[in-house]
């Protein structure tokens, strides 16, 4: 009986609608269920990035100054606090609403988000202890939007039929991508009113999605109860944490180092969460019911589009950072833009890939309905790497228009890649393991993007040094500054020059100090603090970085593509309503994996290596006749199933 047992806790289908909405709901839901959770998404990734732009203000207001010594460590968390812990949490939460409920995971994640995005707003203090209430507040507000993000895409695929979903997901993808982007204009136009307006924006919408969500979203897949693995949780927190704190202080000064992958306190950080996690991934083959389902790395189509959502990740999230410098720290003060208005007119300059997102987003999704993620996926990635390269060919003083074209290009390529990998993330899964695997995507995703930031922040110093130093110490002596305050400015870490540029600060200043700036000729300071004298200092070096870092993308990017076209054509894991398990027990509901790609699909499509192939007549040696579109039976285990090798049966 345990088998059967087993086979019926992995029973989740609903029964159906012609048009896929599940019987018992109204038949709009599944477009009310649309609208909440890429409302959810929209305004985490709104957030994220938010902040980016209002840094200068917010750090004005609570009277810190974040580039002096010391003070690093809130301008890094205030950046990275709110990726780390959303990319910490989301397999834990996806793990939580696969076992509670995700239409009640994702109600609860819109409450949090909003009680803290008001606790951030409400700040009365100044200084270092002003500072360490933001970066608490906002890594709370993180948790929020782990929720979100954890269950918006599974909630997402329990409604909508395997025909709608790449079109359901394109959406949430164009709407999580555009955030970002998004977020920086908002950002750009509320923090020069007042900072506490860009934490404030949320908390109306987050009220409104609160009681609406709890009012129209409904579950639609059963509960499963189960015990938190807490031992996973807590190896794989700990060991994630430190792999990106690691990776976070790497890219700050260590001694006499211009970065601090040197420092003992990095490797000793990247070395213990490592091990966390090897002792993280051994507890989970071990407990009987793990946080993070190791067996769906058995499905190829899975596993290829995790890997490849890692790569792309890793191409691309740096790469923003990149673009903004450029723009605030060499174009926009080329073409007569004050530094302290910077930071909005590069976000409005970046719109053009907001506008490639919002278009390629949902299209991309309803093709790959029809035609399958991989043609899109790849050559959404193949079409990245190709912008990437287009971009080293720009002349630092580039023509906008020229900028713009490459930058709807990467929009459009990028979101091709994004929206049918999703989906075909979500199709592989079995409806019980939606939460968890989603969650895993997600992790994997926002790990590749801070460890992109270190690596293209490492790229980028290492082209700076090349000439920046000689650079900046001929150019400040030539213009009266005295050789001891040109020579110490010389040789600052190039970090502080980018990150005073990103943050809209005249980056001279930052270098040589107000008291030495005042001791100058007024002729002096007027050319040193001019929008000409730092970007041709910096506009060598900067071109030598970036094509370094651009170079990285391009080799990432096709590797994503690579990882794109392992996975094989249409796949969909479909869970019949009967199947005649080993034993011959009858009853319940298969969870295994069917290939739906067109009638050339190769048996095994989407499974992982070392799958058996199947046999004439959907059979597989070894195991009894199953009907048409069904696979293998499912075994028990510590919650309804244990996934077998897929029998890879197509259907056209």
């Amino acid at each position: 009986m345990a088998g059967l047992d087993g086979v019926k806790a992995g029973r989740t289908e609903r029964t159906s609608r012609v048009d896929g909405s599940p019987v018992g709901l109204p038949a709009n839901y599944k477009w009310v269920a649309l609208f909440i959770s890429t409302l959810g998404m929209l305004m985490a990734t709104i957030d994220g990035s938010i902040v980016l732009i209002a840094l200068p203000d917010i750090f004005r207001g609570i009277g810190l100054d974040p580039l002096q010594p010391g003070n690093t460590f809130y301008l890094l968390w205030m950046i990275l606090g709110f990726l780390v812990i959303t990319s910490v949490l989301v397999v834990s939460l996806g793990r939580m609403g696969d076992i509670y409920g995700r239409v009640r995971t994702y109600n609860l994640g819109f409450a949090v988000f909003t009680v803290f995005s008001l606790m951030l707003s409400i700040t009365w203090m100044t200084g270092h202890a002003a500072g360490v209430w933001l970066i608490t507040m906002r890594i709370l507000q993180g948790v929020g939007a782990a929720m979100l993000m954890a269950n918006s895409s599974a909630i997402l695929t329990d409604v909508f039929p395997d025909t709608q979903r790449g079109m359901a997901l394109g959406v949430n993808q164009a709407a999580a991508f555009s955030g970002t982007f998004i977020g920086l204009v908002l950002g750009g136009l509320l923090a020069p009113v007042n900072w506490r307006l860009i934490f404030l924006v949320s908390v109306p919408i987050g009220l409104f999605a609160t009681v609406f969500g709890y009012l129209k979203l409904h579950e639609t897949s059963p509960r499963r109860p189960a015990r938190i693995d807490w031992p996973g949780n807590i190896t794989f927190a700990l060991g994630l944490i430190l792999v990106m704190v690691g990776i976070t202080y790497g890219i700050e000064p260590y001694g006499h180092h211009v970065m601090g992958w040197t420092s003992p306190v990095v490797i000793g950080a990247l070395v213990t969460g490592v091990l966390l996690l090897v002792a993280f991934c051994v507890i989970e083959t071990k407990v009987d019911q793990p946080m993070f389902r190791l067996q769906l790395f058995k499905i190829r189509a899975f596993t290829s589009g995790v890997l490849a959502s890692f790569l792309a990740a890793l191409s691309r999230g740096g790469l923003m950072f990149m673009l903004i410098i450029w723009l605030q720290g060499i174009w926009l003060p080329l073409h007569g833009y004050a530094f302290s208005v910077t930071p909005l007119w590069a976000g409005i300059a970046m719109l053009p890939l907001t506008l490639g997102f919002l278009i390629a987003g949902p299209v991309s999704g309803i093709l790959s309905d029809r035609y399958g993620a991989r043609p899109f996926a790849t050559g959404g990635m193949l079409g990245a790497a190709l912008s990437f390269a287009l971009l080293e060919f720009l002349p630092v003083d580039f023509p906008y228009w020229a900028f713009a074209i490459l930058l709807l290009l990467a929009g459009l390529t990028m979101a091709s890649f994004g929206s049918p990998n999703r989906a075909g993330v979500m199709n592989s899964l079995p409806a019980q393991h939606r939460g968890a695997g989603s969650g895993m995507n997600t992790t994997f995703q926002n790990s590749a993007q801070v460890l992109s930031i270190g690596i293209f922040f490492t790229l980028m110093i290492v082209g700076l040094m090349s000439s920046l130093p000689q650079n900046l110490l001929h150019g400040l002596v030539a213009h009266g500054v005295p050789a001891s305050v040109a020579e110490r400015a010389a040789h600052l870490s190039p970090v502080s020059t980018l990150f005073a540029a990103f943050l809209g600060y005249d980056p001279v200043q930052h270098l040589i100090g107000a008291q030495a700036l005042g001791q100058l000729p007024h002729a002096q300071q007027v050319v040193l603090t001019g929008r000409g004298f730092f970007p041709s200092l910096i506009s060598a070096p900067f071109q030598a970085g970036l094509h370094a870092a651009l170079d990285f993308a391009i080799v990432a990017s096709l590797l994503a593509a690579w990882a794109s076209w392992l996975r094989g054509g249409r796949y969909v894991y479909s869970e019949p309503e009967e199947t005649v398990p080993a034993g011959g027990v009858t009853g319940g509901e298969s969870d295994q994996p069917t290939t739906t790609d067109g009638p050339s699909a190769a048996a095994g499509d989407g499974a992982g290596p070392g799958d058996a192939a199947a046999a004439p007549g959907g059979t597989q040696p070894g195991r009894p006749p199953v009907p048409v579109g069904a696979g293998a039976a499912a075994t028990a285990s510590g919650d309804g199933v244990d996934l077998d090798p897929p029998s890879g049966r197509s259907r056209p």
